[in-house]
């Protein structure tokens, strides 16, 4: 993770590199939000899928910068007052508290068509075939359908009760799409056809709950200082979580029975798989 953290805020360097000119402010912001902080686990899920069919590392590489850049964007338009009005992420003060909020809003659209430019430079990888599927899948993780269609969700969820099942299908589509997405790219690049990728969606599938699960459980147990943001604050609204249909310890359960049906989904990759084996086992370890 260290490594692939590294990797990635070399990439936003490079990319990101400040112009003399009046969008001097729009770069700084979106350096901002890249550069330093956060777990980098998308970037590390693609180059862990990337693994299994041996892709180029500095292809794979652009795929996991291309996959933070939404993620970053989506926290960067999370955080405004219109939405979360967060203050605090990964440790600092969100964008729109460190600059503004036209400056926020605009480093958000220009990280989500900084990710596309990327995926379809040929840098990426030679067949426009390739290409042109990763930015399909992308957008349709991204978009209504998935990330997008899951924050709406999330919105909704503080002014009416949601059952469980509607709880479980707002974090496939807010959190889970795009671990889908990070898992079929490799598969993707090693030009692997969609029938040939049903364990890595049920993997992605498994620990993008067991993921959410564990962040519910940080919301409610963890502490600001480790979390790099503000906890608490699902209970505060009276948000419906698997934390609060559960229970702590059944919650703690599922999230465990999740990470080992995951890893089942591995069992015909070898050693190559390791990385992704150790992921989903760090996902429930973790506390931020």
């Amino acid at each position: 993770m260290e490594r692939i953290a590294r990797d990635i805020d070399h990439a936003f360097d490079l990319l990101l590199a400040i112009p003399d000119d009046p969008r001097r402010r729009l770069y700084e912001a979106m350096r901002y939000a890249a550069i330093g902080g956060g777990k980098r686990l998308r970037p590390l899920l693609v180059c862990a899928s990337c693994d299994l069919y041996a892709v180029d590392g500095p292809a794979a590489l652009r795929v996991a910068t291309a996959i933070e850049c939404i993620h970053v964007y989506s926290l960067v338009h999370d955080d405004l007052p219109a939405m979360d009005d967060d203050d605090l992420r990964r440790g600092k003060p969100t964008v729109h508290r460190a600059f503004d909020e036209a400056a926020a809003i605009l480093a958000g659209d220009a990280l989500h068509a900084l990710a596309f430019e990327v995926l379809a430079d040929p840098a990426t990888h030679a067949d426009p075939f390739v290409r042109s599927e990763l930015c399909l899948e992308l957008a349709r993780a991204a978009g209504p359908s998935g990330m997008a269609g899951g924050q709406m969700m999330d919105l909704a969820a503080c002014a009416a009760p949601m059952d469980l099942a509607t709880i479980t299908r707002l974090q496939q589509l807010k959190t889970g799409a795009l671990f889908g997405f990070c898992l079929e790219s490799g598969a993707i690049m090693g030009r692997v056809p969609p029938e040939g990728r049903t364990h890595l969606r049920g993997y992605a599938r498994n620990i993008g709950l067991a993921f959410q699960i564990i962040d519910d459980l940080i919301d409610v147990e963890g502490s600001a200082e480790a979390a790099g943001k503000a906890v608490g604050k699902d209970a505060a609204a009276g948000k419906a979580t698997f934390v609060s249909h559960l229970g702590v310890e059944r919650a703690r359960e599922q999230a465990r029975l999740l990470v080992d049906q995951a890893i089942e989904h591995l069992t015909d990759h070898g050693a190559e798989a390791d990385l992704l084996r150790a992921i989903a086992g760090y996902i429930i370890d973790r506390d931020r």
